[in-house]
């Protein structure tokens, strides 16, 4: 009998983390960061980072490296496995929580990696090219990964291509679970999630993500995790505006662009989830809660 492991996921804004807390104090649990940007060490507001903040509830692998550091989800899933277990060796109960659908299968479904070598002269001529150029270019050297993988993720991508110019084809990945896991995913209908993603970029800038945003370019420079993150990336343009009625203008628009950019990855986000059937959709705590319980008695 597999160890037991709960999972909370959904796409960006839709109150997983805030369930997952709830969750976790009931049932004497912690937290571990399955959100492939949260990871990163002072990208703080503009990944709307919180479990930390709690004292209530352990948190794990958030903060984990810098913004110039690669970090891929071979490291990803060895860190996570060996925070679970430790939860688990206390006699405490793992929460694995986030929107990175590749972190969260990695885990869930126990993927054996292939072993091969990282390439960063391949990698750094790659960091510069569109997302839709780097699509052009796996699809060339590997048609049948081309097809189920997220056109948008740069860094995917990118690994992709490493590995394929490396194989000859991404190889296939075996699996072997560790864990007997519950998938519960956060269910919410599009105009609320409209609602709570422009409420939720209003408040960071609130909280200074201008600043924070202006304090890690200066300190990292534009880096491929910078360049490739929502929140971030939009100041490109924007921090070279001098502060004048024009850029308050224009400052009003990326407000808006934010919010569209954080809507479309989360319709990105559901399409890859929509795809996983072991994922049970709650509503709201009570009806998670119970889920929980009916499978810890199992």
């Amino acid at each position: 009998m597999f160890p037991k492991l709960i999972v909370i996921l959904g796409p960006t804004a839709s109150g997983k983390t805030e369930l997952a807390i709830k969750l976790a104090r009931k049932f004497n649990g912690e937290i571990v960061c399955a959100d492939s940007r949260q990871i990163y060490q002072e990208m703080t507001i503009g990944t709307a980072k919180t479990p930390r903040s709690d004292p209530g509830v352990t948190a794990h692998l958030f903060d984990i490296i810098r913004p110039n550091q690669s970090f891929n989800v071979a490291q990803y899933q060895k860190l996570a496995i060996k925070t679970i277990k430790d939860i688990q060796k206390r006699g405490k109960l793992p929460f694995l929580v986030g929107g990175t659908a590749f972190y969260i299968n990695s885990v869930v479904e126990g993927w054996q990696f292939p072993k091969s070598k990282a390439n960063p002269a391949l990698r750094k001529k790659l960091e510069n090219e569109s997302p839709a150029e780097l699509f052009k270019i796996l699809q060339k050297i590997d048609k049948a990964r081309a097809e189920n993988i997220d056109k948008g993720n740069p860094h995917r991508l990118i690994r992709a291509i490493e590995m394929a110019k490396q194989f000859g084809e991404v190889p296939t990945i075996t699996k072997k679970p560790q864990f007997d896991c519950l998938v519960l995913g956060t269910k919410i209908n599009q105009k609320e999630l409209e609602k709570r993603i422009e409420k939720r970029t209003n408040e960071m800038l609130k909280q200074g993500l201008e600043k924070e945003a202006k304090a890690l370019v200066k300190k990292y420079g534009w880096t491929p995790i910078l360049r490739n993150t929502i929140g971030y990336a939009e100041w490109q343009n924007l921090l070279n505006l001098t502060k004048s009625s024009s850029a308050e203008l224009d400052l009003v628009k990326f407000t808006t662009l934010i919010s569209l950019h954080t809507m479309q990855f989360a319709k990105r986000q559901m399409t890859w989830f929509k795809k996983n059937e072991q994922i049970l959709w709650v509503k709201n705590y009570q009806e998670s809660a119970r889920k929980i319980s009916t499978f810890l008695d199992d």
